[in-house]
């Protein structure tokens, strides 16, 4: 079988075995090496670690978590960790069709799952990283291949430690779309570092700004969501776009209603069987939405001029006391002065200037 994506070993797991194998150093060359590290110190100040030591770190010491005891299950002595980015209703023999193949061709799945035991629960197993391998093997299982179990290694893991481990698998796995890891995230920073996003920053070993940004697209309302057609195209830089126009509150609402429109648009094409509206074009839709400017109130009506018998024979143009009163007068049919007199009488002497 060629080497592919099914045949990469994780970065967890390289980290681990980096960890299992260390290189050999004699006595003599330790101390050396110490000698030299200390001299070294002495003539220059220290630096803040890079991001690849940081993130270095956090494989470290996750890695030392680990019992590395692996056993074989059956997929049903497993319930799904709810905290993993992927959702596991989403999986489909489609989407994981290749790794169904590779599992298929091996006999199981050559890189373990990883599970914690949990006593009190229904089942005695919580899968924590390898939804995609469970599922495919769960699908084997039930498409004549019952013999075909589940490879997993046991860890011992607090909720947090498992949210960290997961993460770093599944910033390899580019099926993990950006608005799942944006939840997955969303949800992280309250149930597991009480809000303080700089210190889950830190935890997972990544800037506060990419952080920052992925929680902006994990807070966009359901209505933008259900504008794109499939989750898979709304991409951090839409929500990095559309977050700050949301806040402003004409935007907001021409924005949300552009997007209901879209969604109705797209379900329409999905019932008749038409290509959906492309991300892309989605994305543009929503920010060049504008609000509807209210038709301008047309100017308050003039106050009529009438004749002693109720007929229009002109306007008052303007009222004021300070600049007095503009009365046009344009009869429709010929008049005579005492006529126009008589309806002029009772305007002026409501006239505002009359009242001082």
């Amino acid at each position: 079988m060629s080497s592919g994506p099914a045949r990469r070993r994780s970065l967890l797991t390289n980290a681990i075995d980096s960890l299992a194998t260390p290189q050999a150093l004699s006595e003599p060359a330790v101390g050396a090496a110490m000698l030299e590290e200390e001299q070294a110190g002495a003539r220059r100040e220290p630096s803040p670690p890079a991001f690849l030591e940081r993130r270095g770190v956090a494989f470290d010491e996750i890695a030392r978590t680990v019992k590395r005891l692996t056993i074989k299950l059956r997929p049903d002595e497993c319930s799904v960790w709810p905290g993993n980015a992927r959702e596991y209703a989403n999986l489909t023999y489609e989407r994981c069709a290749s790794l169904i193949n590779s599992i298929k061709e091996e006999n199981g799945n050559r890189e373990p799952v990883v599970v914690r035991r949990t006593p009190d629960a229904e089942k005695p197993y919580e899968l924590i990283v390898g939804t995609r391998r469970h599922f495919s093997v769960s699908w084997l299982r039930e498409n004549n291949h019952a013999e075909i179990d589940l490879v997993a290694r046991i860890e011992t893991l607090d909720d947090e430690g498992a949210f960290r481990l997961a993460d770093i698998e599944n910033r390899e796995r580019q099926d993990v779309t950006d608005l799942e890891r944006a939840r997955n995230y969303l949800h992280a920073v309250d149930a597991y570092y009480n809000g303080v996003r700089s210190h889950m920053a830190a935890r997972l070993a990544i800037g506060k700004q990419n952080l920052h940004n992925l929680l902006q697209l994990a807070e966009l309302p359901p209505e933008v969501v259900r504008a794109f057609a499939d989750p898979s195209d709304l991409k951090v830089r839409h929500g990095m776009k559309l977050s700050p126009l949301l806040k402003q509150p004409d935007l907001q609402e021409a924005i949300l209603i552009a997007a209901r429109e879209l969604a109705q648009e797209q379900a329409s094409r999905r019932a008749s069987g038409q290509e959906p509206i492309e991300g892309p074009q989605v994305y543009q839709r929503l920010v060049t939405a504008s609000p509807k400017r209210a038709e301008r109130p047309s100017s308050r009506a003039k106050a009529r001029v009438n004749s002693p018998d109720g007929e229009e024979i002109g306007l008052i143009v303007s009222d004021t006391k300070a600049k007095g009163m503009t009365i046009n007068i344009n009869p429709k049919r010929s008049m005579n002065v005492e006529e126009i007199l008589a309806a002029l009488r009772p305007v002026i002497e409501a006239a505002k200037f009359a009242k001082r």
